[in-house]
Order: structure tokens, then C-alpha cells, then sequence
């Protein structure tokens, strides 16, 4: 019985199963993303996990003896260049393992396996989660800091010094004469009444401007028009009021 024997043996002898996880971990390597089983996958973390660890101590030894694992040039020199620089600040981890499903025929519980720090668009959200993220307890802020902040937003006033300042500077002459010309204009505008728009017309208004008009004419006729003419025109004027007739008779 085997109990509490963890090792998985992938149903393979050693040296096939050695063969396999080799293959595996030269393969995601190299193109940074594979699908495989779960059972596979697990099984390659622990085997390739080691080797990506010790890509950061980049000496001669370091690539004999991860050659020794691998048995690929071209992948020794991938994960000491490009994948030792990535993976330089993260300490461990270096794998993830995403669930796909189930495979048809065997169902067997398939996986996609990928290096942790060439997916970009997982780092970005990882990233934008950590800027919105706050651990421990905001700072209160004191009495000091609010009164300073006030004392920032209010508006300041102007000092008598600033108030001087603006009472003594001249006035500009000219804006002064425009503003006077203009009431001089407005001043002497006529004020013009609309005689269409009025309804009732007075009288006796009308009877004065006719008697002035017939005065006026009769102190411009000539010395040579006729009596009778004098008083045709004289019968054609207006009556006299009482205070007239009484000046003419004292005349």
C-alpha cells in the first residue's frame, strides 16, 4: 500500500519521466505558455521552479548545471538572458496553473501552464488592483492642519497699503471726455413728439395758434393796402377780449 507517498510517477520509469519533464520545461521556456494535464503540470512546477532560481546567479556553473537538466543550448540561453531579468525580483512563484476543462476520450482534467511575468494584461490589472488597494488606517488629520487648510482657501483682502495704491493712480483724461461728450449728446437731443400717436386735440389750443397766425399777418401787410382791404381784413380777425377793448379805448 502507498499510502502518504505524495511523488507522482506520471505512470512512466524514472529515466521516461525525467525525459518528459525536461521536454516540458524546455517548451515553456522557450515559448512561455503550454497546455497540459493538471497531474503534468503540477509535477513540472516542482522540477522547473529550481532551475528558474538558480538562473539568477549567472555563472559558469549555474549553466552547466541547469544543462545538465535541460539539454538545450538555445534554452540555456533563453532563461539566463531574457527570463533571469523578469523573474530577477520575485522571489519564487515563478509559475501559474489555469484550469481549461476536460479533455474528450479519458477525461482527463486539462490546464494551461505559463510563466508568471509574461502576461502582461494580468500584471496590468494586478498593478491597477494594488493603486486602489490601502492597507492600515488613514492618518487623522490634527486641528493645526485643518486650520492651516482654511486659512489656504480663504480669500485674502486687500491691505490699505494695496487700497492707496489703486486711489492714487491717475485716471486716464480721455475715458473721461467720452463719457462727458456722450451726455452732452444726449442732452441736447429734441425731443421729438409723435402727433400721430396723440387721439384728442384741444380746442382752444387750435383757436390761439389761429389768432397768432392772424396777428402776425396783419402787422406784415403793406402801408399801401386799401381801407377796405384793412378792414375786410380786420372783420375777418378774431374778437378782442374785454382787457383788449378797454386798452384800445384809452389808446
Amino acid at each position: 500500500m502507498r499510502h502518504g507517498k505524495k511523488f507522482n510517477h506520471l505512470g512512466r520509469k524514472p529515466a521516461h519521466r525525467h525525459a518528459t519533464l525536461s521536454n516540458m520545461a524546455t517548451s515553456l521556456i522557450l515559448k512561455k505558455r503550454i497546455s497540459t494535464t493538471v497531474a503534468k503540470a503540477k509535477a513540472l512546477r516542482k522540477y522547473v521552479e529550481p532551475i528558474i532560481t538558480r538562473s539568477k546567479d549567472d555563472t559558469t556553473h549555474s549553466r552547466r548545471m541547469v544543462f545538465k537538466y535541460l539539454q538545450s543550448k538555445e534554452c540555456v540561453k533563453e532563461l539566463f538572458s531574457e527570463v533571469a531579468d523578469k523573474v530577477a525580483s520575485r522571489p519564487g512563484g515563478y509559475t501559474r496553473i489555469i484550469k481549461t476543462g476536460y479533455r474528450l476520450g479519458d477525461n482527463a482534467e486539462m490546464c494551461m501552464m505559463e510563466l508568471v511575468d509574461f502576461n502582461e494584461l494580468l500584471l496590468q490589472e494586478s498593478q491597477a488592483g494594488k493603486s486602489k488597494t490601502r492597507r492600515g488606517r488613514s492618518k487623522k488629520s490634527t486641528g493645526a492642519e485643518d486650520a492651516k487648510i482654511v486659512s489656504d482657501a480663504t480669500v485674502s483682502e486687500p491691505t490699505t497699503e494695496q487700497l492707496e495704491e489703486t486711489v492714487s493712480q491717475p485716471i486716464d483724461e480721455t475715458i473721461v471726455e467720452d463719457v462727458v461728450a456722450e451726455k452732452v449728446v444726449v442732452a441736447e437731443e429734441p425731443v421729438i413728439e409723435d402727433l400721430a400717436t396723440t387721439d384728442i386735440v384741444d380746442e382752444a389750443e387750435v383757436a390761439e395758434v389761429v389768432a397768432e397766425s392772424e396777428a402776425t399777418v396783419a402787422n406784415e401787410l403793406p402801408d399801401d393796402v386799401s381801407e377796405a382791404d384793412a378792414e375786410a381784413h380786420v372783420d375777418d380777425e378774431a374778437p378782442l377780449s374785454d382787457d383788449e377793448e378797454e386798452d384800445k379805448k384809452k389808446d
